[in-house]
C-alpha cells in the first residue's frame, strides 16, 4: 500500500506540475510600445462627424462587444485608440481567470492598454515610412479588403472561415505582410461588400493626417442633469436600510442601459461604483463582478453612455418619477431593520438570499416581477450566452410564467424561507480547475435537497394540488407576466407574450428560481473566467432549467407528469436524470380542470389544455392572439393591417403549421432569418425562427446526436427578433408567393443556395449594409428606445 500511495502522489504531483506549466504559459501577456503619431495641423475630417458614422454603418456590426475580433471595439473613440489584442475573451479552455479588459474600467488611457496586451491599429513604427498610412494596421486591413473585393452577391469562398468559432488572426504591423499573403480575403470589412469610394477616401485621409479622435460630446439639458442628481442622491443615502437597498438595486441594474422616460432626448446611462462622489469625475471601481469587495468607500454614480449602441448589449430600463415612487413603496415604506452591513466575501457572493435577507422577500420578488422581461433579457443577452455551451441547456422555444407573489411560498412563509435559504447558494466563486468537481457535487446536492423540501412543502400546503390562480396574471396590466424565449443555437431572445405553437415545455419560475438564475448567469458570471468557472455555471444552469420544469409539472395531472417528463428526457437524458436530478412528484394531484383530456399520456393534448387555462387566467395581459402561428378562428387576420400586409401574412402563415417531416426545408433554415417584404412605399419586417427539436437538452456536448429534425418547426414573428441575424431575404410582395413556393421545394443545400441567389441578401450583396440599416431603422420606428446595431458575426454563407 505505501508503494501504491507513493505512485499515486507522484502522479498527482506530475499532473499539478503540468497544469502549473500550462497556467504559466497561458498567463503571459504581450506588451507593446505606444508610438506617437505625426498629426497634421489642419484636419480635413472630424472623428465624431465623419469617421464614427462609417464605423457605425460598416464596422461595428462585427466590432462591437467582447466578441469583437481581436478585441478591437470600434463603438467609441476610446476603443479605437485602445486598439487590438491577440488575447481572446471567450476561451473555453483556459485554466485560470484572465485579466479583465473592459473599456473605461480596467485601463483609462492608451499607454496603460499597451501594457495589458493591446497594440495600436492607428499608429506604428516602420523603417523608412513617410506616410502615416504605412504604419497603421487599420488602414492596411481596409486596403486589403478594397484590393480583394468579392463578386456582388456571391457566396464567400469556402476557404474563408466565417462565424464566431473561426480562429482569430491579429496581425501587428511587423507581421502584416505575411497575414495578407495568407489571407487575401481577410481585409475589412471582413467577407462583406466593402466601403464606398467616398468612405475609403475619408478614412484614408483621416489616417494620413494622424487619425485624430475626440470623445463623444455629452451636454445634457437642465432636466436631464436634475434627473441624474436626483437618482444619484437616492442611491447614496446614509441610512443602513437605504444602503442595503442601493446595493441590491445596483447588483440588479449594473448591466442596464438606464434612461429617463420623463426627459425628452435623454441619454442612456450605466449605474457604476465610483471612488468619487456625485459632482466629480467618475473613477470606476474596477472589480470583476458587481458584488466583489470594493475595499474602500465608494459612491453609486450614473455614467453616460456615449458609445454607439449595439443591440446585443442594449438592455433598457427606465428610471422615471413612477419608478422612484415604486422603489419607495416597495423597499422603504415598510418597517424593517438592518443590524449590520453584509460583507462581500465568498459566502455572501454565493448566496444573495442571505445577503439581502433583511429586505422583505416579497419586495424583492415584486421588484423582479415588475420588469421580468428585463431580467430574462439579462439572462440571455449577457456574456454567458455568447457561446453554444451556455445555451444548449434550454430548448429552442418555450414559454415562461411566474408564481403569483400573493401565494409564492418563499416570500410568504418565514419558517419555510429560513429552512431553505442555506440551500440556495450558487457555485462558480472558486474558479480553480481542481474545484470543479467538489463545487459541482456540493451545490448539486444542496439544490436537490431544496427541491425535495419545496415539493413536500407545496404538497402539504395544498393537499388538493396546484390551482391556476397560483400563476401570476400580471395584476391585470403587466405583460411581463407571460414571456416567450427562443434559443438560436448559440444565442437566445425573449419577447413579451405567448408566441409560436404551444411549446413542448413551459417554465414556471418562483422567486428563488428567478433570483438564482439572475445571480448565476449575470451577477456572478465572469466572462474572463476559467474553464472551471464556466463549467460550474453551465452545469448549475442545467439544474435551474430542471427546477423550472418540476415547478411547471405541478400544474398538470399527476398521472400525466411522467409521460411529459419522459418526452423531455429521451435517450441519454434518462441517464442524466438518474444521476443529477431529484425524483419527480407523481403523487400530488392538481386542482385544475383537465376533464376534457381523455388521454393523459398524450403530452401534446395536456400541454394544449394547460395553455388554454393559462390564457384564461391571464386574459388581460395575454395580448392579441398570435394568428401567424396559432390560428384557431374563422379569420386569421390581425386587426389594423392593410390589404397588402394581409396578403403577405396569408402566404407566410401556412409555414408555421409544418414540421421537419412534412416540410424538410425547415431543417435547412438558418436559426434567425430576417425577411423584408415590400410593396411600393410600404415595407414589413418579419423574422423566421427555426425551432430545432431535441431528444433532451441535458448535456454540454454532443448536441447533433440529440437533434430530432423531423420535429423541427418554424415560428413567424412580426418585426425583428434576436441580435444576430443569420441571413436575410428582401422580397417584393408580388414575388412572395413564388418565394414561399421555392422555399417549400428545397430538398438540398444547393436548393437553399439558389433561393439565396434569387431573393437573398448575401454578405457580398451591394445592398447588404443598407438592408441591415433598414432593419435597425424599423426597430427605431416601432420601439425607439430599443434600437441598436445588429451583429453579423453569425451571418451565414448561403
Amino acid at each position: 500500500m505505501p508503494q501504491v500511495d507513493r505512485r499515486r502522489r507522484s502522479t498527482q504531483v506530475a499532473v499539478l506540475v503540468l497544469l502549473s506549466g500550462l497556467i504559466y504559459a497561458c498567463s503571459q501577456i504581450p506588451t507593446y510600445d505606444n508610438p506617437q503619431p505625426l498629426v497634421a495641423i489642419n484636419q480635413t475630417y472630424s472623428y465624431q462627424e465623419d469617421i464614427r458614422p462609417i464605423f457605425e454603418s460598416k464596422c461595428i456590426a462585427c466590432h462591437g462587444c467582447y466578441d469583437a475580433p481581436c478585441q478591437l471595439k470600434l463603438t467609441s473613440a476610446e476603443g479605437v485608440e485602445r486598439g487590438a489584442s491577440p488575447l481572446p475573451v471567450y476561451d473555453g479552455s483556459r485554466l485560470e481567470d484572465m485579466m479583465p479588459t473592459r473599456l473605461g474600467v480596467d485601463a483609462l488611457n492608451a499607454t496603460d492598454w499597451r501594457g495589458k496586451g493591446f497594440f495600436s491599429v492607428l499608429h506604428g513604427e516602420a523603417a523608412g515610412a513617410l506616410d502615416a498610412r504605412d504604419t497603421a494596421v487599420l488602414f492596411k486591413m481596409i486596403e486589403l479588403g478594397r484590393g480583394h473585393p468579392l463578386p456582388a452577391n456571391s457566396r464567400v469562398p469556402e476557404d474563408v472561415r466565417l462565424g464566431i468559432g473561426r480562429a482569430q488572426s491579429c496581425p501587428t504591423l511587423s507581421g502584416f505582410a505575411d497575414y495578407a499573403e495568407a489571407n487575401p480575403h481577410g481585409g475589412m470589412p471582413f467577407a462583406t461588400t466593402g466601403l464606398t469610394d467616398q468612405e475609403y477616401q475619408t478614412l484614408s485621409t483621416w489616417i494620413a493626417e494622424g487619425a485624430v479622435t475626440e470623445p463623444a460630446p455629452y451636454a445634457p439639458r437642465a432636466a436631464e442633469r436634475a434627473a441624474v442628481e436626483r437618482w444619484e442622491s437616492f442611491f447614496n443615502q446614509s441610512g443602513l436600510r437605504e444602503q442595503l437597498v442601493a446595493r441590491y438595486l445596483f447588483e440588479h441594474l449594473f448591466a442596464a442601459h438606464l434612461h429617463f422616460p420623463d426627459v425628452d432626448g435623454s441619454h442612456f446611462y450605466e449605474l457604476v461604483r465610483s471612488w468619487t462622489p456625485p459632482g466629480e469625475r467618475i473613477l470606476p471601481v474596477a472589480t470583476v463582478r458587481p458584488n466583489d469587495d470594493p475595499e474602500g468607500q465608494f459612491y453609486y454614480r450614473l455614467q453616460p453612455i456615449t458609445r454607439t449602441i449595439v443591440e446585443k448589449t442594449h438592455i433598457t430600463y427606465a428610471l422615471g418619477d413612477a419608478r422612484m415612487e415604486r422603489y419607495q413603496s416597495l423597499f422603504l415604506e415598510s418597517d424593517w431593520k438592518v443590524s449590520e452591513r453584509p460583507g462581500y466575501g465568498y459566502d455572501e457572493r454565493s448566496n444573495p438570499f442571505e445577503v439581502f435577507a433583511a429586505i422583505p422577500a416579497r419586495a424583492r420578488y415584486q421588484f423582479m416581477l415588475d420588469n421580468a422581461e428585463y431580467f430574462v433579457r439579462n439572462f440571455i443577452r449577457g456574456p454567458v450566452c455568447r457561446g453554444q455551451i451556455a445555451t444548449d441547456v434550454i430548448r429552442d422555444q418555450f414559454w415562461t410564467v411566474f408564481e403569483d407573489p400573493d401565494q409564492e411560498a418563499y416570500v410568504n412563509d418565514a419558517a419555510y424561507r429560513d429552512e431553505v435559504t442555506p440551500l440556495l447558494g450558487l457555485p462558480g466563486q472558486d474558479s480553480d480547475i481542481l474545484a470543479l468537481g467538489p463545487e459541482w457535487f456540493d451545490y448539486k446536492g444542496k439544490r436537490n435537497d431544496y427541491l425535495k423540501l419545496r415539493q413536500s412543502h407545496y404538497a402539504k400546503r395544498k393537499t388538493d394540488g396546484a390551482t391556476v390562480d397560483e400563476i401570476w396574471d400580471g395584476d391585470g396590466w403587466n405583460r411581463d407576466a407571460l414571456l416567450t424565449i427562443f434559443r438560436h443555437h448559440d444565442s437566445a431572445s425573449v419577447r413579451r407574450g405567448l408566441h409560436g405553437q404551444v411549446p413542448r415545455t413551459i417554465w414556471v419560475m418562483d422567486y428563488p428560481l428567478l433570483e438564482r438564475t439572475y445571480y448565476e448567469l449575470v451577477v456572478n458570471f465572469n466572462v474572463f473566467g476559467s474553464v472551471s468557472h464556466q463549467a460550474q455555471t453551465r452545469l448549475y444552469f442545467d439544474l435551474i432549467r430542471n427546477g423550472a420544469e418540476h415547478n411547471f409539472l405541478r400544474y398538470v395531472p399527476a398521472d400525466a407528469r411522467q409521460a411529459i417528463y419522459d418526452h423531455w428526457y429521451q435517450g441519454s437524458g434518462k441517464i442524466k436524470d438518474a444521476i443529477s436530478y431529484t425524483d419527480l412528484d407523481t403523487d400530488t394531484s392538481v386542482a385544475m380542470d383537465y376533464e376534457s383530456v381523455d388521454d393523459r399520456q398524450d403530452e401534446s393534448v395536456v400541454m394544449h389544455r394547460f395553455a388554454t387555462l393559462l390564457m384564461e387566467r391571464a386574459d388581460k395581459v395575454v395580448g392579441p392572439p398570435d394568428t401567424l402561428n396559432r390560428c384557431g378562428g374563422a379569420t386569421c387576420d390581425r386587426p389594423g393591417l392593410s390589404d397588402s400586409q394581409r396578403q403577405a401574412e396569408a402566404l407566410l402563415r401556412p409555414l408555421t403549421r409544418e414540421t421537419g417531416a412534412t416540410l424538410p426545408a425547415i431543417t435547412r433554415l438558418p436559426e434567425v432569418t430576417f425577411l423584408r417584404v415590400t410593396d411600393g412605399d410600404e415595407r414589413w419586417v418579419y423574422t423566421l425562427v427555426h425551432n430545432r427539436a431535441h431528444s433532451n437538452v441535458a448535456f454540454m456536448f454532443g448536441e447533433d446526436s440529440r437533434l430530432l429534425r423531423d420535429e423541427d418547426t418554424v415560428t413567424v414573428l412580426n418585426g425583428t427578433l434576436g441580435s444576430y441575424p443569420n441571413f436575410s431575404f428582401d422580397v417584393p410582395l408580388a414575388e412572395l408567393d413564388p418565394f414561399v413556393s421555392a422555399f417549400r421545394a428545397i430538398d438540398t443545400q444547393d436548393d437553399l443556395h439558389a433561393l439565396a441567389a434569387r431573393w437573398g441578401i448575401r454578405r457580398t450583396h451591394p445592398e447588404f449594409w443598407t438592408l441591415m440599416a433598414d432593419f435597425q431603422a424599423y426597430v427605431r420606428e416601432t420601439e425607439p428606445t430599443e434600437a441598436g446595431v445588429f451583429d453579423v458575426n453569425r451571418y451565414e454563407n448561403l
